[in-house]
């Protein structure tokens, strides 16, 4: 890891959340609070009530008028003027655009008939096709602190852990997580997507990967963790000889080059890794990455077809 990264991480080693909430004036907790709501707008586990908050302090005119509005509304309509088309309607009838793709769509069914020219000619119709339906995805049932308990325990029948699209869960209970996965030697199989985990998580978890010896898969996606964060999980592989599977993909903002060609080099030089879930923005370490999961797979079924001949 490059030495900028390095310091940048040395300031969320020793972080107190408390002690810099308790610092913020309320103006300041007003804004922090418009800004936590921001993050996530569209959740649809939400009313659409509480998907927008209140921009408006205007008092209320009196009590809601049906008709007037729908009047006021009509005069609107009647009094706005229309936009000038910028092409003429002419009545001229013109071709279809991409006719040709809709002839070549095997949603259509195509009927020939000839006639007495020998021309044939084509009908069309359009098959219906099934639409199939869109479930809202249920609300993760984990629960989050008797889970925490039981990895403390090293309870022998906790092999995984599912935090997925948890967002209330505070960062020093993910890093308790962290801190708790460093002595387990049951868990195998650790996500996190979509928590709204930070850099502060990322390092937590990357100490974690350093000592572990249990876990084979680490899914971190679809959160808010920035290139020195993913570093510091890179770095941390380099000295861990277990794990076999880690998900990175979808951050808040892309990771860039530089971080792309530490994966790269990482990868080349760990043998274990088998999955990374990374959507790699150029061609080079793209490469790189492709040749170095191959060639970790190919180990493993060469040591998998020398054990079935013993």
């Amino acid at each position: 890891m490059s030495l900028p990264f390095r310091k940048e991480l040395e300031k969320y080693k020793n972080i107190n959340e408390d002690e810099i909430l308790s610092k913020l004036s309320e103006e300041e907790l007003k804004q922090l609070e418009h800004v936590l709501d921001d993050l996530d707008p569209e959740n649809a586990l939400l009313p659409a009530g509480f998907r927008q908050k209140d921009q408006t302090s205007k008092a209320a005119t009196g009590p809601f008028d049906r008709d007037r509005l729908l009047s006021y509304l009509e005069k609107q309509a009647l009094e706005h003027k229309d936009r000038e088309d910028f092409v003429p309607f002419t009545g001229e009838k013109k071709a279809v655009l991409g006719v040709h793709n809709m002839v070549n769509n095997p949603q259509f069914d195509e009927e020939g008939t000839s006639s007495k020219d020998g021309k044939g000619s084509v009908r069309n119709v359009v098959k219906g096709e099934k639409v199939k339906p869109i479930f809202e995805e249920p609300p993760n049932p984990t629960n989050v602190e008797a889970s925490l308990q039981r990895m403390k325990a090293n309870d022998p029948s906790l092999l995984e852990v599912n935090l997925n699209n948890i967002k209330n869960i505070p960062i020093p209970t993910l890093k308790e997580f962290a801190k708790a996965l460093e002595t387990n030697t049951h868990v195998k199989k650790f996500s996190l997507a979509a928590t709204r985990s930070n850099d502060p998580v990322a390092v937590a978890f990357a100490d974690m990967l350093k000592v572990n010896k249990t876990l084979k898969s680490l899914n971190i996606e679809s959160n808010f963790i920035t290139g020195a964060g993913i570093l510091a999980l890179i770095d941390a592989l380099k000295e861990n000889e277990t794990l076999t599977e880690i998900k990175i993909d979808n951050q808040r903002q892309q990771l860039g080059t530089a971080v792309e060609m530490e994966i790269a080099q990482m990868l080349e030089e760990n043998s274990k890794i088998l999955k990374f879930g990374y959507q790699f923005t150029k061609q080079g370490p793209r490469t790189r990455v492709a040749a170095a999961i191959t060639k970790n797979n190919d180990l493993v079924r060469k040591k998998r077809v020398e054990a079935d001949r013993q």
